[in-house]
């Protein structure tokens, strides 16, 4: 009796120490969660430049941070959407895209304008890769030709819309001390262009070889490009290093000096026999799922009414 209690006992007492180890064994895997590894950015995070903040509404609008910094790169994706336009615009209309978008609508209440905007070359990049839009406002012909023969447009919308001279601005008190063109040469001066691709850049590069060849000579020409510190991919990046004092001068269009606020530039006419005018278009694009109402949109900018809102904003008649 003795021994069989005793066989008894150490059963159990085996058991007690197997439920017991196995209580350990789970309690030592359950205990505790190892920490998460650290959240990896996503591609979007790593490819923004830390200086340029993300963008928040339609129009892409950034400050160059580097000598070519990209403009517009991580601007959103838009789809078709019925009575709602999506309109890609040069970026030296800016300023004047609120006003537009706002009197088109007055005019046609049922409708609303997006804009997205950035410099030219960079649209036109975004079209042929499948971006959608319904119009297109470009500032450069070459760039609208170059779409049109690559079937594009619609080619009977295709109208010259506006147009606009060069004008070099400086900051508020010239710092730099520029009182003519031919200061643009001296040296230490720093000067902010746009990249030939660019149409204000390119329209400059013509500008510039112009007065060297009829007022400044060659050295003042190469003394000049010396005195660049920065090409930019948009009109409107050059205008805010000058305002912010970042460089001595910039080459922009009439329209952008006359939009800034009074007292944060002056600037330095340049004469029109050596200047060049720029001529913008506007166009409906064959893929746009709203062909009437962006009909409805181009033929307003080419009204009285449209090109109002472009000369309130600086910028020319079509001559």
């Amino acid at each position: 009796m003795k021994l069989a209690q005793k066989n008894t006992g150490i059963v159990l007492g085996s058991i007690a120490l197997g439920l017991l180890l196995t209580a350990i064994l789970i309690a030592g895997c359950t205990s505790g969660t190892p920490p998460s590894p650290a959240a990896t950015p996503s591609p979007e995070m790593t490819a923004m430049p830390a200086a340029v903040p993300a963008p928040t509404t339609a129009a892409t609008t950034t400050v160059p941070a580097a000598a070519v910094t990209p403009t517009g790169t991580l601007a959103p994706v838009f789809t078709e959407s019925p009575g709602n336009l999506v309109v890609y615009t040069a970026a030296s209309l800016t300023g004047a895209s609120p006003a537009i978008g706002q009197a088109f609508t007055a005019a046609y209440p049922d409708h609303k304008v997006i804009f997205s905007l950035d410099g030219t070359q960079a649209l036109k990049t975004k079209i042929e890769s499948g971006a959608y839009a319904d119009v297109f406002i470009s500032a450069s012909n070459s760039y609208t030709n170059a779409m049109k023969n690559e079937g594009l447009f619609v080619n009977s919308t295709i109208q010259p819309l506006t147009s606009n001279y060069l004008i070099v601005i400086l900051p508020a008190g010239n710092p730099g001390n520029i009182q003519t063109l031919a200061d643009l040469a001296k040296p230490g001066v720093k000067i902010d262009m746009e990249a030939k691709e660019v149409p204000a850049g390119a329209v400059s590069v013509q500008a510039i070889g112009n007065l060297a060849n009829t007022t400044y000579g060659k050295e003042w020409q190469t003394a000049l490009y010396k005195n660049v510190v920065s090409f930019e991919t948009s009109e409107p990046a050059v205008a805010t290093k000058v305002s912010l004092g970042e460089v001595d001068a910039g080459f922009v269009y009439e329209s952008t000096y006359k939009a800034a606020p009074a007292g944060t530039l002056t600037a330095i006419a340049i004469p029109k026999p050596q200047n060049v005018l720029q001529t913008y278009t506007i166009g409906v694009l064959k893929e746009s799922a709203n062909q009437d109402v962006a009909t409805e949109f181009d033929q307003f900018m080419l009204s009285p009414a449209g090109q109002q809102v472009l000369t309130d904003y600086g910028f020319r008649p079509v001559s």
